[in-house]
């Protein structure tokens, strides 16, 4: 499903005015014929299988552990399955933030040195994504927008799954057995996910945005060093040439100005769009993000790639909570046998 969560990036971290992708299907065509495939539509998906992985380690451990504990405690399953959901996903952060940090920039960017869409991003793939992070950013950098993230996804996996268990608890009522069918399994884990992923996706939108929009520090330190350079323009023209000295003073000026402020990693400046052209937010403030999106482009804006979204979210949590449900009553199944 990776591709659709590219189409999603692209829907929700466009800094162009107006929008370049807007609807599902023209958005994905387009990504596909000008950018291709493996650097298009599954741009970052290196960054994204092991963030995937590691990171599902360590939810499913700790919703399983977690969600048993409080049930055996007393407290009611309702409770516990939304509690179970967001301690999972506190415990699976700081593993999977840094992959998603690498990834939404590397889907936002498309192919290297990409004509067709600039993002402000220009990295060569994954290694050199964050080898440029690192160096230029620093270590935090991985950690950009984890505020914003577990906003996002504590609310989506509590909601996910409160969905899913109560949705699995109607169905074997329904069917009268806890075996409720193949059919009703992928019903239930799609119906969950979608259902999540649509309610979240504002929370979606504030988070691609902070994790993948240049700082305003980029675009005002390009301001300044272009009204110096047509002020020195000016002044050469009017009057006799600088001396050394002077010289030297104005360009020590621009390099200390440039290196006082934080700027994105790209191998090629020019990909960088003008700041007049995007919506920055004023702050990493999820809060003061959404506020700022409803005031700016209205709930339009806030619910930007909400196609995607659900279906990504849908199809991803219909085939996850299957093979999970599977493999859990596998393991069920051979206890008892050895019992």
């Amino acid at each position: 499903m990776h591709s659709l969560d590219t189409v999603k990036t692209r829907q929700q971290g466009d800094p162009h005015r107006p929008p370049k992708y807007r609807q599902l299907t023209p958005s994905y065509l387009s990504i596909y014929r000008q950018e291709g495939v493996l650097r298009g539509l599954y741009g970052g998906a290196i960054p994204a299988a092991v963030g995937s992985f590691a990171g599902t380690f360590c939810f499913f451990g700790a919703y399983e552990y977690s969600k048993r504990w409080m049930i055996d405690a007393g407290i009611s399953p309702g409770v516990s399955y939304l509690a179970a959901g967001l301690v999972a996903d506190a415990v699976a952060s700081p593993v999977y933030v840094p992959t998603e940090v690498i990834k939404t920039r590397l889907q936002l960017q498309g192919r290297h040195n990409n004509p067709f869409f600039h993002s402000g991003y220009n990295y060569h793939g994954t290694g050199d994504a964050l080898r440029t992070i690192l160096r230029t950013e620093g270590f935090g950098a991985l950690f950009h927008g984890y505020k914003a993230t577990l906003y996002r996804d504590l609310p989506f996996s509590a909601l996910q799954f409160a969905f899913y268990e109560k949705e699995r608890d109607w169905a074997k009522q329904f069917r009268g057995q806890k075996d409720i069918g193949l059919g009703l399994e992928i019903l239930t884990g799609m119906t969950a996910g979608g259902l999540a992923g649509t309610i979240t996706c504002p929370l979606d939108v504030v988070k691609t945005r902070i994790q993948t929009q240049l700082p305003a520090g980029m675009h005002e330190m390009k301001s300044t060093a272009s009204a110096a350079a047509k002020q020195h323009s000016a002044t050469t023209t009017n009057t006799p040439p600088l001396r050394p000295s002077t010289s030297s003073t104005l360009s020590s000026t621009l390099t200390s100005a440039a290196q006082s402020r934080r700027t994105i990693s790209t191998s090629s400046p020019s990909t960088s769009l003008p700041h007049a052209t995007s919506h920055t937010l004023p702050s990493s403030s999820v809060v003061r993000g959404l506020h700022f999106i409803y005031q700016t482009e209205g709930m339009a804006g806030l619910f930007r790639g909400v196609g995607p979204r659900a279906v990504w979210t849908s199809v991803q949590s219909g085939t996850m909570l299957v093979l999970y449900q599977t493999l859990l009553q596998y393991f069920e199944d051979g206890k008892d046998e050895l019992v």
